[in-house]
């Protein structure tokens, strides 16, 4: 298992734009993002394996993004417990590669969770399993609001092997690109779209060989792109190198850990917390 590196609970007060600052302490019960009114926080959670992308608003809200890999339902609890997240009000699943029907079922129960988003495939699967849940389908176009200034647009999703949701996030002037597919398909579809303000971009499947074109790349041209960790697959060098060659700042949830965007109405500041592998009794 993996474990935060902090000392003590940390309230954020930002005023610059994109900087960066990296905490690697002693343990911390939790963290204070100290939003207020018109701010969001984005926490990409350095687990073990897969992808899980944590979203808060100033209004108490928490989005959840995916739910990490199949066996890392203690260190998301963990994670989830140090942010301070006792419920979920949207839980979104981009694809079935992200789909563990017992995961979910434990965090819809134990987080109380209102709203889940996911594939038509997904939703058609899920449909009957959860009282009190409003289950949605995101298609091609779909459009919504998750909370007070942010909204959410799908721009493709796709039902083939390596594909799923791909969609923006636009807080403010903040546009967040969290990409799920890669096919050829999806980037002919994606390079006719209008993706040249996306200030953070999530690379699609753990960014290994073949999953994204360098044309791509330049297309979204991102300031900062993230890569979450698997354990079967490893980036490939050119896609680093040609994300890299864009000037956008690469973090690694392997080499960074946790890593949480602070956004405000006009800037953002990163900050990374370095993770130490450790077992939960």
């Amino acid at each position: 298992m993996r474990k935060l590196l902090l000392t003590a609970a940390i309230f954020f007060q930002l005023t610059s734009i994109g900087s960066a600052s990296s905490y690697e302490y002693g343990n911390v019960e939790s963290i204070d993002m100290n939003l207020k009114d018109h701010e969001m926080a984005v926490t990409y959670l350095g687990l073990g394996d897969g992808e899980a992308t944590l979203i808060q608003g100033s209004n108490g809200e928490n989005i959840l993004v995916n739910t990490g890999g199949e066996e890392t339902i203690d260190e998301l609890r963990e994670v989830l417990k140090t942010y301070g997240v006792k419920e979920i009000s949207t839980l979104i699943i981009t694809n079935t590669q992200n789909f563990f029907l017992d995961q979910l079922t434990q965090i819809v129960s134990k987080y109380k969770v209102k709203q889940l988003i996911a594939t038509t495939e997904i939703t058609r699967e899920i449909t009957n399993s959860f009282k009190d849940v409003k289950v949605i389908p995101w298609v091609e176009g779909t459009n919504q609001v998750l909370f007070p200034d942010l909204s959410a647009e799908v721009l493709y999703a796709g039902k083939e092997t390596n594909e799923g949701i791909d969609f923006t996030l636009q807080f403010f002037k903040h546009r967040l690109f969290l990409m799920t597919s890669s096919s050829q398909q999806v980037e002919e579809k994606l390079l006719n779209k209008n993706l040249d303000d996306v200030t953070i971009f999530k690379v699609p499947n753990w960014a290994k060989e073949d999953s994204l074109s360098e044309r791509l790349i330049q297309h979204v041209n991102p300031q900062i792109s993230i890569l979450f960790e698997s354990e079967q697959y490893q980036p490939d060098p050119d896609i680093i190198y040609d994300l890299q060659d864009t000037w956008s700042e690469v973090f690694f949830t392997k080499k960074h850990g946790t890593i949480t965007i602070k956004f405000t109405e006009n800037n953002y500041e990163v900050f990374t917390f370095p993770v130490e592998k450790e077992d939960y009794s």
